[in-house]
């Protein structure tokens, strides 16, 4: 302890500044450096210098939150370069502290300036009998961290919702809990200050449907380490271990919105059930809880089993995993709050720095996790770039001149080889072009077409470049452009070389046409972009035997995948450029797998069979074509943005 200071108790309340926004209660101006940086006050005591009360007593809890600050990369011992100040003063539990103190105690230190850049750490704000959703203090303009929010109280992008800890989960086995769907109960309800109301509607809920919930109640005394069912036949369940036998677990308003119970629930793996209107969640600012969690008004708590019960399994597993992950790296302990909050504030003064909203809710975000394309942003950040996946067997010739090609190609990442000859080694990195991208080269364990769909975990861009080692007659503006137009739609293919399907009235079949026509139907992967999570979905979820057939007849990956994208987005491919042509110059026509005579017919067998499969036809045939502005236009051509595209 460093010092006493003497407070002046009947110094005059003002509570906060209610209207607090980023904008105009934090001095960015103080954060001058590119990483947060956090002064902590010394501890001191504070006194009344008329009653000798103390303001506050540092809690053990508290005292975890400032070492956690201390040992981090957020700390600065050096007030003149900090951007945040953390007081000493333990103001977490409002029935801990002197509220008419605490104000006095805050004003008191030396770089208060009515609380601009300061943090304020509290879980249990207000007290009897109103119970309010915030601090009755004088913060002033300080930044709360709070786990008592209402949609009245927070103030958007300025305070931080945190949890309110429970130190029940310290004691619990660190045993890992297995997720699933075999578990005892639907329901469970073990929250002990439930409101009245709702413990009456969950015993009429029980007449009907005593199996799938458990409804438990304190066991007498101060106990919080075990639940009681009802009398007459009392029974005793250890808590919070009982949690883990219900898919789902309750958590509702009480005399504070809110409540340790959360904490305790998903430390168990079960899903959490949230009837509290107006309740903000924890970290809700970067937290997607859709994804962990069921949110119920409390008027509709009467129809809790009915809306549960209507979830699939699918979902139940997903949620399962979801409230794991969250729990695991953003609630598990005081450490990990207090960083996910300073993480958060920081994202806001640097939001350079920040996390996308994806990378913090994404299970196995570092490995190399797919996302369905048709839930991203409608523009994909052209920062990222392109894989180039090339699909080669032995003419090295031509893929050297491809990659050389390529490396120009501004918006190109890197370059992933597939050498699917298990017959004769790859060149040796050596010999390949020097490039100034990275190149990585994976020999096939088979010779499969399917191979250039296999989601390589090397490729690390949303965006993949199919392309075969003999396109080489495309131009690097062609290829920019290709990319510029697939960031605009990341759930289509977009490509060059184009085909469409057609209906014979003769065999009644469906036939595979080449010819070169305005309508298309499929666009070629020997060169075309489309998004990774089609290379997941390809090889993991195509239905039939779609995938076996492709690579026992060694033709059709193509038409797959555009089935495969069609049937799930019901959108059609995209040809970009008026270029119909792809001959390689360097190749002679024994050497391409399309000179087979047999080739065509078996594409058109593939169409008719894959549309069996799938049981329609989802190939759509339009009329459209994606050219860059001003291609044709009589214009200078040094104003234009891509001047070498290709001719028909």
């Amino acid at each position: 302890m460093e010092r006493e200071v003497l407070l002046h108790s009947d110094t005059e309340y003002r509570g906060r500044n209610a209207n607090c926004t980023f904008w105009d209660c934090l001095n960015i101006y103080k954060c001058e450096h590119d990483k947060l940086k956090v002064y902590i006050y010394p501890l001191q005591e504070f006194l009344d210098e008329k009653s000798d009360k103390v303001a506050s007593t540092l809690s053990s809890e508290y005292f975890q939150i400032l070492e956690t600050v201390l040992k981090s990369r957020y700390y600065t011992s050096n007030p003149n370069e900090a951007c945040l100040f953390l007081p000493s003063l333990d103001l977490l539990n409002q029935d801990m502290f002197d509220k008419h103190l605490a104000g006095p105690a805050l004003s008191s230190l030396n770089f208060w300036d009515r609380g601009e850049n300061h943090l304020i750490f509290n879980m249990l704000p207000g007290s009897a009998p109103n119970y309010n959703t915030i601090l009755d203090v004088n913060i002033d303009n300080a930044i709360v961290l709070g786990g008592g929010f209402d949609s009245w109280t927070y103030r958007p992008g300025f305070d931080v919702a945190i949890p309110v800890w429970s130190p029940l989960v310290q004691q619990i086995s660190t045993a890992p809990i297995h997720n699933g769907l075999h578990r005892n109960y639907l329901l469970v309800v073990a929250q002990l200050n439930i409101l009245p109301q709702h413990a009456r509607t969950f015993n009429e809920l029980k007449a009907n449907s005593a199996e799938k919930i458990l409804q438990l109640g304190s066991c007498g005394g101060n106990e919080i380490e075990a639940r009681c069912s009802s009398a007459p036949h009392q029974k005793r369940f250890e808590y919070p271990r009982i949690l883990r036998r219900g898919q789902f677990c309750f958590v509702g308003r009480s005399l504070r919105v809110g409540q340790p119970d959360l904490i305790e629930i998903m430390s168990q793996n079960c899903i959490p059930v949230l009837a509290i209107d107006n309740f903000v969640l924890p970290f809700e600012d970067v937290i997607d809880w859709s994804l962990a969690a069921v949110r119920l008004r409390e008027s509709e708590l009467h129809s809790i089993i009915r809306k549960l019960e209507s979830i699939s399994s699918v979902k139940i597993l997903e949620m399962q995993k979801q409230v794991q992950y969250l729990y695991t790296n953003y609630l598990k302990d005081l450490k990990t709050i207090t960083i996910t909050a300073l993480e958060i504030i920081e994202s806001r003064i640097f939001p350079l720095l920040a996390r996308s909203s994806r990378q913090w809710n994404t299970v196995n975000k570092n490995s190399h996790s797919t996302f369905n394309p048709i839930f991203l942003t409608s523009l994909v950040p052209k920062s990222q770039g392109f894989t180039a996946v090339i699909l080669t067997y032995d003419r090295v010739e031509s893929l050297f001149l491809l990659i050389q090609k390529l490396t120009v190609v501004p918006s190109l990442q890197s370059i992933l080889v597939i050498w699917n000859n298990q017959k004769k080694m790859p060149p040796h990195l050596s010999t390949f072009p020097t490039i100034a991208k990275p190149l990585k080269i994976i020999q096939t364990r088979e010779n499969k077409l399917s191979n250039r769909f296999y989601p390589y975990p090397e490729i690390e861009t949303e965006a993949i470049l199919t392309i075969d080692d003999d396109i080489i007659m495309l131009t690097s503006d062609e290829l920019d452009f290709g990319y510029e137009v697939w960031r605009e739609f990341p759930d289509h293919i977009v490509g060059f070389p184009s085909r469409i399907h057609v209906w014979d009235n003769s065999t009644m079949r469906w036939h595979y046409e080449s010819e070169w026509t305005n309508q298309i139907s499929m666009v070629l992967t020997g060169a075309a972009f489309h998004h990774k999570y089609w290379s997941h979905m390809y090889t993991y979820a195509m239905p039939g035997d779609i995938k076996h057939w492709v690579d026992e007849h060694m033709n059709c990956e193509d038409i797959a995948m555009n089935f495969l994208v069609a049937n799930l987005t019901n959108n059609p491919p995209i040809k970009v450029t008026p270029r119909k042509k792809f001959k390689c110059p360097e190749c002679t026509n024994t050497e391409m797998l399309s000179a087979d005579l047999n080739h065509m017919r078996e594409r058109s067998a593939c169409i008719d069979r894959f549309s069996k499969i799938y049981g329609r036809m989802p190939l759509r045939t339009v009329e459209f074509r994606a050219d860059p502005v001003l291609f044709r236009d009589n214009f200078p051509e040094k104003l234009k943005r891509y001047n070498d595209i290709g001719s028909l």
